[in-house]
Parts: structure tokens; C-alpha cells; sequence
């Protein structure tokens, strides 16, 4: 006898994550991503050659230097005294190597930083437009994702909006900033009128409400604008961290989940976290990439460079009469689609071999998301085609002749 039909925790996660796996297997983006000739602005990948740094590092950490060099890896000792000095130097806070846990990537650390403080059931809060993971992320942790608007005119926290949605089984909610897709970095006032919220109602629902901060993009932030982070503000906050964005390497899986020196229960933590990758299958990053961390954490791409691709970006897309902000930080702009079928836009888009991202897959319909990962040359050869899109659309409704016909939704 067979089970044709696909567990409960499986179907929810197909529900969660549709609107991203449509996109990336029925799009525009599925037929022409790496055609030559095609602008892609769809996701943050690397479009040019690794740094030269990331490429010496590796090159040098992968001779051996003992015969366990390559043996079961945990959050190595020189691993985390890196992260450690590095977040002291760079947060001015004292943070100890024995509270970093090393994670494959920042995509692990949510996933550890989950699973560590909440039983199935909970409630975890995060705002929209969020990164496309979170839901599935609880999902499949047995939580429940609790979505809350931001402010409109901002992308801003919308702390009222935080506060009605806490109830007694509320455990984390989520904060990432800089904030992908929009670009925000919150502000400390935001952030300690959120850590009044949080202390008083984890005091009214005698069970502690924790942060988990989603920072990958805290190095990647323009104009000289300084940082915030959570963990400065909130005592009982999870720093989740991802090197991919910063070397623009997304492929090799290195991040951390990092516990501040003012969070009480940390010592406790420290085991709780160990067990849930030991038993997660063994989610630490790999030898190599722990080895080669202490070359690795100094480098950055080229942010100044990020910054002139925002400003050319902007300026030019404004100029064409497409409605977009400029961010704060991260690699990404988030442009008002023409037309409110943004999936249809994308569509109209792709046709014209531009690539973007429909805001319906990060929750903001009505917009599409354009990584500043593009090269110069891909800006050069889509601007044209924005523009040509934007008169379409100004003269056609979505799905009309010429638009390559109806459009797959998520």
C-alpha cells in the first residue's frame, strides 16, 4: 500500500514557500537567468569573480596543518574568539567566544536561534515585507508566524502594530536590519521603544520575549550612517549574522549566532543551542571555512561602489517616473511596480532580458525588489528596457497583448 499524498508538515511548507518556488522554477528568471546578454537584478548573487581575498584565504587555510584538520568540526575555539574580537571591536560591547555559536550561514543561525528558545506551538511575530524565509522557517520548527504591517510612508516598525499582536504565546519576534527587501535601518529610538514593549509584556505574560536580530546586512550600509543593533537595547536578544553578504559569497555557508554579554540566561543557552545543531544534523560550517575566518572577516565588498550603482539606479528609474526609495542599506532597491500585477510587470520585464524579484514573493505586491549585484555593464543595457517597460505599462493593462500573456502568480 502506497501514501500517495504528502505529510501535513510537508504540505504547509509547500504553502509557505510557494509563491517562492513558483518564481524560481516558472518565471522569466527560471528560463534566462545565466543567458549572456541578460541583465539579472533578481537575487543577491555574485556577478563578477570572487575577491581576490576570499579566494588567497581559502587557497591558504586548505593545506593542513595536523591531521585533524579536516575532522568533526563544532564552533571551533579560534573561530569564535574571531567573531568575538571582531563584534567587541565593532559593537564596543564585550562580547565572550564562549557565546558565539558558528552556523552554516545566516540562514542556520534563524533556524538555531528558533528552535533554542521556543516549543512548538509558539508564536513568533516579524514584519512585512520580511525576508521570504521566515515563515517556512517556523513552519517547519512547528511554530506560529504571527505577520505584522510597517509603517507606510517609512518601512519603519510599526510598534503598535508589534504590541497588539502579542499574546501569551508569543516567544520571539523577529528584527532585521538593515531590512531586506526595504532597505530600512531602524532606529535606536525605535528599537528601545520596542525593548519598553517587549520588557512588559514578557513581565505580563511572565515568560521572556525574545529578539532575534537578522543582521547579515550590517556592514553593507551607505551615506556613513552608523549601525543599530538590537542587542545593544534589549537585553534578551539573538544576533544571527551571515559573512555571505559581506563577500558576496552565498554559496560558502558561514555565519554565527552570537548571545550578548547583558542577555541573563546565556550560560543555559549556550547548551540549548549546542543540542539543537547537534541533533539539526550536525549544522556547524565546515572545516575550512572555520579555519580560513580570520582572513575572511576583514574583507568586504566594495560598499562605496554599491552606493554609486544606488545613486545611478535611483536617479535614473525616478527619472523614467518609477516610484522608489532610496535604502539605507542592504543591496537592494524596492521600485513601485507600473501596474499592480508586479508578477505581470516582471513578466514584461523579463521579455526585454531584465530579471527582477516581484514584491508578491516578499509579501509587498505591487513592487518588485532590483539587487544592486548587477554589474555596471547590466545596468548600462537595462535602463533602456525599464524605461521601454514603464511606457508599456503606462498604455497597456497587465496581461494585454505584448506582455507574453498572462502572467504565473504566486
Amino acid at each position: 500500500m502506497s501514501d500517495a499524498t504528502s505529510s501535513a508538515r510537508v504540505q504547509a511548507l509547500a504553502a509557505a514557500t510557494r509563491p517562492f518556488m513558483r518564481f524560481f522554477t516558472e518565471s522569466a528568471y527560471a528560463r534566462k537567468a545565466g543567458t549572456p546578454g541578460v541583465s539579472d537584478f533578481a537575487v543577491g548573487n555574485p556577478h563578477e569573480m570572487a575577491l581576490p581575498g576570499l579566494v588567497a584565504g581559502l587557497q591558504r587555510w586548505a593545506v593542513p596543518q595536523d591531521e585533524r584538520w579536516y575532522a568533526y568540526k563544532l564552533s571551533e575555539p579560534e573561530s569564535r574568539e574571531v567573531v568575538a574580537a571582531s563584534l567587541r571591536d565593532w559593537r564596543g560591547m564585550p562580547f565572550e567566544p564562549a557565546d558565539i555559536a558558528m552556523t552554516n550561514a545566516g540562514f542556520g543561525a534563524l533556524a538555531i536561534g528558533l528552535k533554542a528558545v521556543t516549543d512548538r506551538g509558539d508564536e513568533v511575530i516579524f514584519s512585512l515585507p520580511p525576508w521570504f524565509f521566515y515563515e517556512a522557517l517556523c513552519v517547519e520548527a512547528g511554530l506560529v508566524p504571527v505577520k505584522v504591517g510597517t509603517v507606510a510612508a517609512t518601512f519603519d516598525l510599526d510598534l503598535d502594530a508589534i504590541a497588539a499582536a502579542i499574546t501569551p504565546r508569543t516567544r520571539v519576534v523577529i528584527v532585521n536590519t538593515p531590512n531586506n527587501p526595504t532597505g530600512r535601518i531602524y532606529q535606536p529610538e525605535t528599537l528601545r521603544a520596542l525593548a519598553r514593549l517587549l520588557e512588559e509584556a514578557s513581565r505580563r505574560n511572565g515568560r521572556t520575549i525574545y529578539i532575534l536580530s537578522d543582521e547579515p546586512y550590517s556592514r553593507i550600509v551607505f551615506d556613513g550612517r552608523p549601525f543599530h543593533s538590537p542587542t545593544a537595547f534589549y537585553a534578551n536578544t539573538l544576533l544571527a549574522y551571515s559573512y555571505g553578504k559581506v563577500l558576496l559569497a552565498p554559496g560558502q555557508r558561514l555565519g554565527f549566532l552570537a548571545l550578548p554579554p547583558t542577555m541573563p540566561d546565556r550560560e543555559r543557552l549556550r547548551q540549548d543551542i549546542m543540542l539543537v545543531q547537534l541533533a539539526g544534523a550536525h549544522m556547524w560550517p565546515n572545516a575550512l571555512l572555520q579555519h580560513a575566518l580570520g582572513d575572511l572577516d576583514r574583507l568586504s565588498i566594495d560598499v562605496a561602489h554599491l552606493q554609486r550603482k544606488r545613486d545611478r539606479m535611483v536617479e535614473a528609474l525616478r527619472g523614467i517616473g518609477y516610484e522608489v526609495h532610496s535604502p539605507e542599506g542592504t543591496f537592494y532597491l524596492l521600485p513601485r511596480s507600473p501596474w499592480s500585477d508586479d508578477v505581470a510587470f516582471a513578466d514584461l520585464l523579463g521579455e526585454r532580458d531584465i530579471l527582477v524579484l516581484p514584491g508578491s514573493v516578499c509579501e509587498i505586491p505591487g513592487y518588485f525588489r532590483i539587487s544592486l549585484t548587477a554589474t555596471d555593464d547590466m545596468i548600462d543595457r537595462a535602463l533602456p528596457g525599464f524605461a521601454a517597460a514603464f511606457e508599456h505599462a503606462r498604455g497597456h493593462e497587465a496581461g494585454s497583448a505584448g506582455t507574453g500573456g498572462p502572467a504565473t502568480r504566486p
